[in-house]
């Protein structure tokens, strides 16, 4: 059984979608003076449900290695986006927070994020009901391998 055309459709106009997205996306935080990771780092520790966040939660966030969560708040910290301060509860560890500045930043950059996740939408949400609709005619025919 072949794999439905509209599959590939609904599959490359989604990516394509995601791709013009993610250029506008790196575009802004260029000049905003941040790389895309530490945008990504600025929105996690902007939205830590729970408490505050620890370079442990932004490691697995980010989906990095300690040491790189590490050296990424440095460079947040040096750019005087972020900062750190001691747990009163476990002296032990560091707990992330946004500076003004961060959070300044933060607002900025989200606004224009969400300008362009917007202006996509047309297509994201035709290429996602495409999918969704030819999804439900038979299941997918690829492994997770």
């Amino acid at each position: 059984m072949a794999f439905d055309p509209g599959r590939f459709r609904g599959l490359s106009g989604f990516r394509y979608a995601m791709r013009r997205f993610v250029a506008a996306s790196e575009r802004l935080s260029r000049e905003a003076g941040v790389t895309q990771q530490q945008y990504q780092a600025l929105l996690a520790i902007k939205v830590r449900e729970g408490g505050a966040m620890t370079i442990s939660d932004l490691a697995e966030q980010l989906m990095l290695t300690h040491h790189a969560a590490v050296q990424m708040m440095n460079r947040l910290a040096k750019a005087g986006l972020a900062a750190r301060r001691r747990s009163e509860r476990d002296r032990r560890l560091a707990l992330l927070d946004l500076t003004d500045a961060g959070e300044a930043l933060i607002e900025d950059l989200a606004g224009k994020h969400l300008d362009e996740i917007l202006r996509h939408e047309p297509l994201l949400r035709r290429s996602l009901n495409q999918l969704k609709r030819l999804g439900s005619d038979s299941p997918p025919r690829f492994s997770s391998r």
